[in-house]
């Protein structure tokens, strides 16, 4: 598995982590009524559990298994992947910040969708129809 995979894929399980602490606060307060407050994490749960954990899975996996280039097995240009892991996650840990900064969420958001866009540059080449005779 290639290095930028186990990165995306261990930060998504650190996310699934986090998002199910978030997700089993928000559940016992639902049934003990302890402290309202808590009820604020839920658009961190949900953060943390789509982008954080299920959209950077699905990234990790999807670098790792889509095709390499065919001469010497490279992955092409993996900087730009890498600009996306960092906008990605600098993206979801801004945006965590939007309680204190309501303008973080933009911010956030802003970067998570450039991280997109890197990894779709950066994968688009490798995507391509199977040849005859494989």
């Amino acid at each position: 598995m290639p290095r930028l995979s186990v990165w995306f894929i261990r930060a998504s399980m650190l996310y699934l982590l986090l998002g199910l602490f978030c997700g089993a606060l928000i559940l016992i307060e639902k049934g003990l009524f302890i402290y309202a407050a808590i009820w604020n994490l839920f658009p961190l749960h949900v953060e943390f559990l789509l982008i954080g954990w299920l959209f950077q899975l699905a990234m990790g996996v999807a670098f790792w298994i889509v095709p390499r280039f065919g001469k010497g097995f490279s992955r092409g240009s993996e900087g730009v992947v890498w600009a996306s892991f960092v906008l990605l996650n600098a993206g979801i840990l801004i945006g965590a910040l939007q309680f204190w900064f309501p303008v973080a969420l933009l911010i956030g958001r802003i970067s998570e969708v450039c991280g997109g866009i890197l990894f779709v540059i950066g994968s688009w080449r490798r995507i391509k129809p199977q040849t005859k005779g494989k």
